[in-house]
């Protein structure tokens, strides 16, 4: 399975634009999205090197602590299900242009585990 990158999603406890300012301005990352509830910065070197930002999950019901991209979402929420771990979100084509789901890992960290869909 191709991982392609992995993104710490940080909870935001201030205003999104202060994050922008220093994860931006002191950090010297570039901003890479911003949806309104969640911003993502990625390294202007590296673009794999990534962190988020965010206030809620729009869709989820529960925020995120990591998000893995994998190839193939739906292999892996197969084995996912297959070893009885607990989907915290469903398998859902988000409008943003992500295949995703959560799982809980043995830790207790809820995983968003994502593809990109192709023609996004």
């Amino acid at each position: 399975m191709d991982i392609r990158r992995v993104v710490p999603n940080l909870k935001a406890s201030a205003p999104l634009e202060r994050s922008r300012q220093f994860y931006e301005g002191v950090i010297g990352l570039e901003l890479a999205m911003d949806l309104g509830w969640i911003i993502s910065f990625r390294s202007r070197s590296n673009p794999t090197a990534q962190l988020a930002v965010l206030l809620n999950d729009a869709t989820a019901p529960v925020h995120p602590d990591v998000s893995v991209e994998v190839e193939d979402v739906d292999a892996v929420y197969r084995k996912a299900e297959g070893a009885g771990a607990e989907i915290i979100h469903p398998l859902t084509d988000e409008s943003w242009g992500v295949r995703r789901f959560f799982v809980r890992d043995p830790n207790g960290a809820v995983i968003n585990v994502l593809s990109h869909r192709a023609n996004t």
